[in-house]
């Protein structure tokens, strides 16, 4: 019992990592004291500029692990040898939860995406829901943006203070949800989301950049909500349109 208990703890604590890149990122975790750094990957062939010297001052002063690689090592870690800068390194966010703890909560307002692939989106989408009415995001790890320095830098810091709810499809997740309202958002819906009558469990669903709500996620959706729109103006971008839900309510 001891030996599977520690397999789960130790399964959670990895499902809770995120590996991200470059310097610029780098130095900026390392200066947030609430973001738990499990180690630092550098590459060999790194010289020893302003930059690098400043991460390994700033790993030593936290007493973070730094690990060397070579530049091939080290691409396999960060999966982005173009942009890494021969840096890499692993964090351990306790806002990136898992989906299956939302069945827990007595009260929500989420906001989950399907299929969107734009970091930046993603990034605006964080910032406005941390900002706003919303209680977290739940984001597939199939088909969707990952987090990254880009969905960082769009988030403007935020991506940390609120609850990212992960799961491998959103499909699997909203079927498990029996007790809440799950609503998508459509421009062909005939419901004005102004004139939604708000429930203590309520999922929106956001779609695709190009393809809107899938079929299938469509399905297990109670009903779809329109964001009235003049001058013949057919949809918005899924960031603002998160942005809009994020602030009903809100006075």
């Amino acid at each position: 019992m001891q030996d599977s208990q520690a397999y789960k703890d130790k399964k959670a604590h990895f499902e809770k990592m995120i590996t991200l890149y470059g310097r610029n990122v780098a130095i900026e975790v390392l200066e947030d004291s609430t973001i738990t750094i499990q180690k630092i990957h550098l590459s060999t062939s790194n010289k020893p500029d302003g930059a690098i010297n400043t991460i390994i001052q700033l790993a030593k002063k936290r007493g973070v692990e730094i690990a060397y690689h070579d530049k091939m090592a080290l691409s396999r870690i960060s999966k982005n040898a173009k942009e890494d800068q021969g840096v890499a390194l692993d964090i351990v966010s306790n806002s990136y939860k898992s989906a299956s703890e939302i069945k827990s909560l007595k009260k929500y307002r989420l906001i989950a995406l399907d299929g969107v692939q734009n970091p930046q989106n993603l990034g605006m989408i964080v910032r406005s829901c941390a900002a706003g009415n919303i209680d977290g995001v739940i984001l597939p790890k199939k088909n969707s943006a990952k987090i990254s320095p880009l969905v960082i830098k769009a988030s403007a810091g935020t991506l940390f203070k609120l609850p990212i709810y992960y799961c491998d499809t959103l499909k699997e997740i909203l079927k498990d949800l029996k007790e809440c309202k799950i609503y998508q958002l459509s421009s062909h819906a005939k419901k004005s989301i102004y004139a939604l009558q708000e429930y203590p469990k309520t999922i929106f669903v956001l779609g695709n950049e190009s393809d809107g709500v899938s079929d299938e996620v469509q399905k297990l959706c109670n009903d779809s909500l329109l964001i009235p729109m003049n001058r013949g103006v057919e949809s918005l971008n899924v960031a603002v349109t998160a942005s809009i839900i994020a602030f009903l309510g809100i006075s």
